[in-house]
């Protein structure tokens, strides 16, 4: 499935040696459990960041590389016939320069279990709560919530793009393990307990950008520019084919640029529905979620 969104991916000791890296900001080695100290039993297809699973003799999971990553707006598939969009009309529309790229500094916000039995688990980067007043956007000393940039691109494109299969699941977030089956109820609450410190670390260091230097291929990139970190177009999470770099620059404490971000923001799309609702209706409240096997307040962080 096609997607626009961010590479997580990071080369690592512990996993397979053909991965790649896109980021060094956040080693998610951190939030996962290769002894299988709190798990039981995951998929077939074992930890998808961290490096990926190395393969036997040091895990008996499928080998596979780093697959991090969070989408933005899936594509889905490149056949308009099938509901798709070309992938030249995406690169187009992409280098236009119509789609406004921020930064992409950004910091995960939980590790959470989504409602599948057994579950996936979840690194979260959700758009801190906000009340949504474009007064308050509009004042260039107030200070942005964190992860604004992911739902800023987001809704650019949903409104650019329309075509049957433009979906964003369970916006924002990266799968890091599927089918998780946890020893005890007692390992499971440990688990979330040790995820719950490494996000609080990472939150306290704030946002950071992800590609710094990395191209498609994970080499470094020679003399690359002071903002380089954008997104990326996937023909599948295994395989990039596009970086785009950014193109509406910091700072973002000017009148004009707060004026297009408030316009931006001012919507949400809701993925249940299929349709716009105004954003004062969805994020004038703590968001609650399940963070660290218990009801988290993501205002508090």
């Amino acid at each position: 499935l096609a997607f626009i969104g961010l590479s997580l991916t990071r080369k690592s000791s512990q996993g397979h040696p053909d991965s790649i890296t896109h980021q060094e900001a956040f080693d998610l080695n951190e939030v996962i459990d290769r002894e299988y100290k709190y798990f039981m039993s995951t998929n077939d297809d074992g930890w998808l960041v961290g490096g990926g699973e190395p393969g036997p003799p040091s895990s008996y999971k499928l080998a596979a590389k780093d697959s991090g990553h969070v989408e933005i707006m899936r594509i889905g598939t490149y056949k308009p016939e099938w509901g798709g969009i070309s992938q030249s009309d995406i690169v187009k529309a992409m280098e236009s320069g119509e789609i406004l790229i921020p930064q992409m500094d950004v910091v995960p916000t939980a590790v959470v279990a989504n409602p599948d039995k057994p579950p996936e688990l979840e690194i979260r980067f959700d758009m801190d709560p906000f009340t949504f007043d474009s007064t308050s956007f509009l004042d260039v000393e107030s200070q942005l919530p964190a992860n604004w940039q992911i739902r800023f691109l987001h809704n650019q494109l949903f409104t650019y793009f329309k075509f049957a299969s433009r979906f964003c699941p369970g916006p924002f977030h990266s799968t890091i393990v599927r089918k998780a089956d946890f020893r005890s109820e007692k390992h499971k609450q440990n688990y979330f307990a040790k995820c719950d410190e490494v996000v609080k670390k990472w939150r306290s260091e704030g946002p950071k950008p992800l590609n710094t230097k990395w191209d498609i291929e994970g080499k470094e990139v020679h003399n690359p520019p002071e903002y380089f970190s954008g997104v990326w177009l996937f023909t599948d999470r295994n395989n990039i084919t596009h970086h785009f770099s950014p193109n509406f620059l910091p700072p973002y404490n000017t009148p004009e640029k707060r004026k297009i971000i408030a316009d931006t923001l001012k919507d949400i799309w809701d993925d249940q529905a299929l349709k716009w609702k105004p954003a004062s209706e969805s994020l004038v409240a703590p968001q609650l979620g399940m963070f660290c096997g218990g009801i988290f307040d993501l205002t508090s962080s």
